[in-house]
């Protein structure tokens, strides 16, 4: 390669070549600088004159800030971008996170990447971070936040950084991530002029894809997830049975279809693999709108959640109607404990009268067999 002329300039240590033009016609000048720091000459690029807008003044600058070591020469520059490139950052550990799912995060986990832990956490490597940005994020989120949130944000960076880790991405946190507390055994049920108005709204509504949602929620206790990955190869209309695959992270498992539900599924047309696909032809990530405006023209409870109250609501009457048994609950529900069954069991003020009334009879009965009254103690 031919030594191209150099041009000086009236700043010291700056000159110029002249080459061809990027991006137009003609040549311009390519600055360079020449600079001696901790007694080693550099000399490296400062810039093209059109496509970077480089003058003789801007090099002599850039030259200054390199010489008192505010700026990183070139070589140092491009070194510390090759470093920069193997650090498995956490917003990077999160891009795969999300490649690996198949079907991609879900609308709450991007928005809870997005508002709290992109900006706090996503530069920094999980072998930095310490117990107290935890605690910080914790403590201030808890000011205007529900345990609930709280939970569900660590929980999402819990599930980040144990992806890496599982893939040798990076190494272990060398403590725990504490989760909040969360009271959520909180009874969501329907009484029955509830049910018969959210019936009324459901047959009614324009919203047909959500109101088929919330009668299966309600028929079968399919959690939300379930239902908008739910494929038409997962139901068994011979055998009368749907499977539901790897239920909240669980083993795949095979619920009855009961009538109700498989009149639902009759009624819907098969447009993809998916029951209820987007419409991309994918499953659905969303319909959070439809379901808020049957919920509201049925006059439901403002904090009753459609889907998973609807859920709640399967698990309770079951619950209630005492023929029931804790197991087949469990099973029914494709929780993995029972500990998980019970939480979800508030029995009716009815069911639970009907139980203490039981004490009457057996009281009575008893007395009666032994020819003696019950006496009330004044």
């Amino acid at each position: 390669m031919a030594i191209k002329e150099r041009f000086k300039t009236s700043y010291p240590g700056v000159f110029y070549i002249e080459g061809i033009a990027v991006g137009r016609t003609g040549t311009e000048k390519i600055y360079y600088i020449r600079y001696k720091r901790d007694g080693k000459l550099t000399e490296e690029k400062a810039g093209r004159q059109y496509q970077d807008d480089m003058t003789p003044a801007r090099a002599a600058g850039i030259r200054a800030q390199k010489i008192e070591g505010k700026q990183l020469s070139n070589q140092k520059t491009r070194e510390t971008k090759a470093q920069l490139a193997d650090r498995w950052t956490i917003e990077r550990l999160w891009d795969q996170y999300k490649a690996h799912l198949s079907d991609g995060a879900n609308r709450s986990d991007i928005s809870f990447w997005k508002v709290y832990l992109k900006n706090n956490f996503g530069p920094k490597e999980p072998k930095t971070l310490v117990k107290l940005d935890l605690d910080r994020l914790r403590i201030n989120m808890l000011k205007n936040k529900s345990p609930q949130t709280v939970k569900h944000v660590l929980a999402l960076l819990r599930r980040i950084i144990n992806f890496g880790v599982d893939h040798g991405l990076c190494p272990p946190l060398p403590f725990k991530i504490s989760l909040p507390p969360v009271d959520n055994l909180k009874t969501e049920d329907l009484s029955p002029d509830h049910l018969q108005a959210l019936f009324t709204v459901i047959e009614s509504t324009p919203h047909q894809t959500a109101a088929a949602m919330m009668k299966l929620a309600l028929f079968t206790g399919m959690r939300r997830g379930e239902i908008f990955k739910l494929r038409w190869d997962d139901l068994d209309f011979h055998r009368g049975f749907i499977s539901i695959v790897e239920p909240k992270g669980g083993k795949s498992q095979k619920i009855p279809m009961n009538k109700n539900a498989e009149e639902v599924f009759s009624a819907i047309p098969k447009t993809s693999e998916y029951v209820f696909p987007a419409k991309n032809g994918g499953p659905r990530k969303d319909i959070s709108k439809d379901l808020r405006e049957i919920k509201e023209a049925a006059g439901l409870p403002t904090d009753f959640r459609p889907l998973h109250g609807l859920r709640h609501v399967y698990a309770t009457m079951l619950a209630s109607s005492g023929k029931v048994d804790m197991f087949t609950l469990q099973k029914l529900l494709t929780h993995k404990s029972p500990q998980m069954t019970q939480r979800y069991i508030h029995y009716r003020d009815e069911a639970l009268r009907r139980a203490s009334d039981t004490v009457d009879d057996i009281l009575s009965e008893t007395m009666k067999a032994k020819g003696m009254k019950i006496r009330v103690i004044k």
